[in-house]
């Protein structure tokens, strides 16, 4: 069994906002596997004890840009905030995107070699470490190549997006593209899905459903319409459109004629950990407590 370290119980509850001794509980129970520990704390405690999503976990921003049929998003990582607000790593980010639209990498190494300012991307980048004493990276980047037409949004530098759409109306796609980036869904509809989502939120509904005590008739039920109500939630064309929550997103596209044919989306540090400094020393005070007791 993996060693349950302080640092380990403070990198869950950074994660999950959920109490000390329940995270250590629920590392415990799954053997140090912190995927697990966090489905054994939605268990117990909720959909509250699941905030990896909305919370960010590094720093950077993400850029756009768009010139007809052709756009690119990318984000671009960096230590501190502080980094975020320089001119010279915003004008970076900006340039590359463009880079993305025009040059097409295939990756980031691709990225990494398009030539910058008489040099490549890659040694601009280590250029401006060099200058600014921060580590820097470009993390990923979408481009997006259509007959159709693109829109792009971003919420201040953290969260951005694209979205491919048909439609005579601009302003559908922004509000689209607005919508997306306030309910982040994860695919256009039900149907599309990560099958990996899905087995890990049924698993959950599993777990749940199997503590209520009532018979597997009616667990089998439970199960069945938390899953179905979780693919309404993550799926676009099902969700409540911001805008009129009285009509879905696709009853809102069909009344316009108009239809979202791709999109992506990107939240600054998605899925990164962060180092965890205090909470390591926090936790073993609280630990070394509750033992006491």
């Amino acid at each position: 069994m993996a060693a349950i370290t302080a640092a380990l119980v403070g990198a869950l509850r950074a994660k999950t906002d959920a109490p000390m001794m329940e995270c250590k509980k629920a590392l415990t129970e799954a053997e140090g596997d912190m995927d697990r520990a966090e489905e054994i704390l939605r268990v117990k405690l909720g959909s509250k004890a699941s905030k990896a999503a909305s919370r960010v976990t590094a720093e950077g921003v993400v850029a756009s840009y768009i010139s007809g049929g052709v756009g690119a998003l990318v984000e671009v990582n960096c230590e501190t905030d502080f980094v975020t607000k320089n001119d010279d790593f915003l004008a970076m980010a900006n340039t590359v995107a463009k880079l993305i639209a025009e040059h097409n990498p295939a990756d980031i190494a691709a990225l990494g070699a398009l030539p910058l300012e008489g040099k490549t991307v890659e040694e601009v980048r280590a250029a401006l470490v060099g200058k600014i004493g921060e580590n820097m990276s470009f993390r990923r980047f979408a481009r997006f190549e259509t007959q159709a037409k693109l829109v792009s949004y971003l919420h201040g530098t953290r969260i951005g997006v694209i979205v491919e759409f048909d439609g005579a109306d601009e302003q559908v796609g922004k509000d689209v593209a607005m919508h997306i980036a306030a309910m982040k869904p994860v695919s256009l509809s039900t149907e599309q899905v990560p099958a990996d989502l899905i087995a890990k939120e049924r698993s959950v509904a599993e777990q749940k459903a199997a503590e209520s005590g009532k018979e597997a008739k009616f667990v089998e039920k439970m199960v069945e319409g938390a899953v179905s109500k979780f693919l309404k939630e993550v799926s676009l064309f099902n969700q409540p459109f911001v805008k009129n929550d009285k009509q879905t997103v696709e009853q809102m596209l069909k009344s316009v004629n108009s239809s979202v044919k791709a999109f992506t989306m990107y939240v600054v540090g998605e899925g990164i950990e962060k180092k965890v400094d205090d909470f390591a020393a926090e936790v073993a005070a609280q630990v070394a407590a509750a033992k006491q007791a």
